[in-house]
């Protein structure tokens, strides 16, 4: 049945392409909309792009659907996921089968696909109806929903997928070192790092690794790339420069040159900072590993805070005939009692709730025994609110690592460069939304 409705899906989708005069090879940043599909008045369409693990129907079914057909006995839920080729949003609106809530990264997806094809909503009456106590959240991932919501609130949090460090416990024994600390600061780790990275024979041990452009993207300084009252680039201050500056020159020390956190799996890292679901992807590669977690680090005058959140959410579109339904539906999905199930999971709740941190991971082998409340150690940092009606495009800190790890440019001069292509970006995607396009710097 779902293997019929997919090759319907894409027959309808190519039909969309040749009428727009494309073929399957080609980009066309017009999407020719059919009219709207009108299923029955019980049925729940949810399509899930974020959280990734969700493209498997049974992760799906045991994390979600079998709790929802309990809670919902008379509603019939249909789950698709973001998949390629076929089940992208794209495919969904050339095929007039718009979802009722969609799961995705809050974020950058928030403008580079909800509001692109114009299914954003605004949720506050529906809470305001129903009483919903948003208080009960994490302030800094309603912080997130809000500041990509132009103000309003286009999405509730499902999940953070929290940046964690794990580290191997037999590299820090080897070596006689003591293992990282909840609220070790960022100097405490640069010492264990130079102590940590060495050659053994054909083994060099690097002793810490991160994505140099997630740490920025996300920082702990609360920083946004984006000015939050002018259509401008915001990378040159010095907070900006104090940031790059602390994580260059790790990857300064000899020998811990920077690698992808995948080699964590190959035993020769000793800490790493990813998100949860890398972590535990890699832990999983290579189940010899004596791992254990810990809080990242802190900035000495930040000591309480980590990364800002890195939030999945749950967005109800404005074409759905069904808002109120999908909103008892998402309600439910933030109850104690649902994300109790989903923390034992090993999926980090949006909950600020004793209960429900208690409960991570306790039903996965892998997270047994490890200090796993390392996670909740430490407070969010809160993203920057800009003024709505602002252009936004993606904080370009890939290219500051490149300017200086490929052409050694010191930290100010990156940010500089940085800055002036970001803003001649932003001008350009003003000039496409004015001419209708889509913005391709999202």
């Amino acid at each position: 049945m779902k293997k019929r409705w997919i090759q319907a899906l894409l027959s309808t989708a190519m039909a969309a392409m040749a009428i727009a005069g494309c073929t399957p090879g080609e980009q066309s940043t017009e999407v020719k909309e059919a009219p709207p599909k009108q299923a029955p008045d019980n049925e729940l369409f949810i399509f899930t792009a974020w959280p990734a693990f969700y493209v498997k129907e049974d992760i799906w079914e045991k994390q979600v659907g079998q709790f929802l057909k309990k809670k919902f006995p008379d509603v019939t839920f249909k789950h698709v996921a973001w998949d390629n080729p076929g089940r992208r949003y794209e495919d969904l609106v050339a095929a007039g089968t718009i979802p009722d809530i969609i799961f995705d990264e809050v974020r950058r997806n928030s403008y580079r696909h909800v509001g692109r094809f114009k299914m954003e909503y605004d949720m506050t009456d529906l809470i305001k109806k129903y009483n919903f106590d948003t208080g009960k959240l994490y302030s800094s991932e309603m912080h997130r929903s809000i500041a990509a919501s132009e103000g309003k609130l286009y999405s509730l949090p499902y999940n953070n997928n929290e940046w964690v460090l794990i580290y191997n416990k037999d590299i820090f024994d080897k070596f006689g070192v003591d293992y990282p600390k909840d609220g070790m600061t960022w100097d405490e780790a640069y010492e264990l790092t130079k102590k940590l990275t060495r050659q053994e024979g054909d083994i060099t041990y690097k002793g810490f690794q991160m994505n140099p452009a997630h740490y920025m993207r996300f920082n702990q300084l609360g920083e946004s790339g984006l000015d939050p009252n002018e259509d401008k680039a915001a990378m040159t201050n010095d907070n900006w420069a104090r940031l790059v500056d602390n994580i260059r020159r790790f990857y300064d020390i000899p020998g811990n040159q920077l690698v992808k956190t995948n080699q964590f799996s190959k035993g020769n890292v000793a800490m790493i900072i990813d998100s949860l679901e890398n972590a535990t992807r890699l832990i999983n590669e290579n189940k010899s590993i004596n791992f254990d977690i810990s809080s990242v680090p802190v900035f000495p005058d930040a000591p309480k805070v980590k990364f800002q959140p890195n939030t999945n959410g749950m967005f109800i579109t404005n074409q759905s005939t069904k808002k109120d339904l999908a909103f008892q539906v998402i309600a439910y999905l933030l109850s104690t009692e649902f994300q109790i199930e989903l923390s034992k999971q090993g999926v980090i709740s949006p909950l600020n709730d004793p209960a429900v941190q208690q409960a991570f991971g306790r039903d996965l082998p892998e997270w047994r025994d490890k200090h796993t409340q390392s996670i909740f150690y430490l407070n969010s940092a809160k993203p920057t609110l800009r003024k709505p009606g602002l252009t936004f495009i993606d904080t370009n800190s890939d290219m500051v690592w490149n300017l200086i790890s490929k052409e050694s440019k010191d930290s100010r001069t990156a940010l500089r460069m940085t800055a002036d292509l970001m803003n001649k970006n932003i001008q350009e995607a003003k000039e496409l939304e004015k001419q209708g396009g889509t913005n391709p710097y999202q």
